[in-house]
């Protein structure tokens, strides 16, 4: 599968998380503290990126724990991150704007061009064209504090089958994200939270410079608000999708045969391309709250893997699968690398 990152696994988590909290463009912040769970989720989206922080942050996906390093501020009109790993293999992630910088010292060449949006980091997340309380509940609950900071606790409950819900612990000055759960009834699929935090403006220009020695590889981010994606589906179609999710933003999808949907909150990516082997795998596997299903598709002579990754159960990835439909084999063939 083409998403998969080589061979830096760590890189790939956490670009995963690191794009797309870092695609939320900012808006304007309310000057209140919200009373209401929507209230708290309007405010969450600029806070991502608007809000100016250092810490640690741990993010556990099933039997995968990996702890990061993080500064962050919005500068002169643009975002500036560096994301540090602290445990395993070593490496670093810079973004400067719309410029991604990832060191692996400890390893070779690794592709940034294929990440999947998923979770309350997707870019989808604070666009008010997607009316969230349509497909998931959303509650206040008990107060809270984390890394020392006092939060508030905003529950959402999946309204049907095929997603998740969600629980996340909101810092009560800025709305910032500071903890979250994805959640399959009563258990917890995925955890995010910080360690320690130190929300300030006083962070300086060094601590965004790359600082380890290796490999380095450079990307830019190519994005677009939900709903204005130019989405392509050249030579394949779905015919069945749940209900919410529409287009999203996909950094380099490649050449059309990388499709996003997220309804808000969760997302996920249909692939469909040239099979490289007869022998590959098919069926769901699953880390933390990610699926990936991969099906083998027949068509004439040619072979072709459809793979859905994405937060959504395991039933709902293998029915957006078994709902690919490739109309014209030529097409999707051609556009291979």
């Amino acid at each position: 599968m083409s998403a998969i990152v080589n061979p830096g696994n760590w890189c790939h988590l956490i670009a995963a998380i690191w794009l797309l909290s870092a695609m939320v463009m900012p808006s304007q912040v309310a000057a209140e503290q919200p009373d209401s769970a929507e209230g708290w989720l309007m405010k969450l989206g600029p806070a991502l990126n608007m809000t100016s922080y250092r810490g640690v942050f741990v993010y556990d996906r099933g039997d995968r724990i990996s702890t990061m390093q993080v500064a962050h501020r919005y500068h002169n009109g643009q975002v500036e991150e560096r994301l540090v790993q602290q445990d395993g293999e070593n490496g670093e992630i810079v973004r400067k704007g719309m410029k991604v910088f990832c060191v692996l010292p400890d390893h070779g060449r690794i592709q940034l061009d294929q990440i999947i949006p998923s979770g309350p980091f997707a870019e989808a997340f604070s666009n008010q064209l997607v009316p969230i309380s349509r497909w998931y509940l959303p509650e206040t609950l008990e107060d809270d504090r984390v890394a020392g900071y006092p939060v508030v606790v905003v529950a959402l409950n999946a309204r049907d089958q095929h997603r998740y819900s969600y629980r996340l612990w909101l810092e009560k000055k800025t709305g910032l994200l500071v903890k979250s759960h994805v959640r399959s009834d009563d258990e917890v699929l995925e955890r995010f939270h910080f360690t320690s935090l130190e929300i300030t403006d006083e962070l300086h220009d060094s601590e965004f410079e790359i600082q380890l020695k290796g490999p380095e590889v450079k990307y830019e981010l190519q994005s677009a608000a939900v709903g204005k994606t130019k989405q392509r589906m050249d030579g394949w179609r779905l015919k069945w999708r749940p209900e919410g999710f529409v287009p999203a933003a996909a950094p380099g999808a490649g050449q059309g045969r990388a499709i996003a949907f997220s309804d808000g909150l969760a997302s996920f990516s249909v692939f469909v391309e040239a099979a490289v082997s007869v022998n590959m795998p098919t069926g769901a596997s699953r880390i933390g709250a990610t699926t990936a299903y991969m099906r083998k598709v027949a068509v004439g002579d040619r072979s072709f893997l459809v793979t859905v990754v994405g937060e959504i159960p395991p039933s709902t990835a293998m029915r957006v699968a078994e709902s690919v439909d490739i109309e014209d084999a030529f097409v999707v063939r051609r556009e291979q690398p």
